[in-house]
């Protein structure tokens, strides 16, 4: 799904237009950009959060010479998905009539 049709089923769901889930989508991605940037967290209770997090320096490798490089330490968004979202996934590819261990 990208975010043409993410935008077609929200304004099916929510019985909006397209135009107006347009606006509302990126009102709601803007909004979780901006509070992640200024090290805030996001938390939709069931869903996720989002917050960022800080990544250490560390040695790589270039892929195409196998020369060692350093890579300098930076901070990087991160989703955790919640209770509810992760076990409506688990739920949908779990075979009907097997339980899960």
């Amino acid at each position: 799904m990208n975010k043409s049709d993410l935008i077609d089923a929200v304004a099916e769901k929510a019985e909006l237009s397209k135009v107006a889930s347009g606006r509302a989508l990126e009102a709601i991605l803007e909004t979780i950009v901006q509070a992640v940037s200024k090290d805030d967290n996001v938390s939709l209770v069931g869903f996720g959060s989002f917050k960022s997090a800080a990544r250490a320096a560390r040695e790589g490798k270039n892929p195409k010479t196998g020369e060692k490089i350093k890579i300098q330490a930076t901070t990087v968004p991160k989703f955790s998905a919640g209770a509810t979202f992760k076990a409506a996934v688990v739920a949908a590819h779990t075979p009907k009539g097997k339980k899960k261990k």
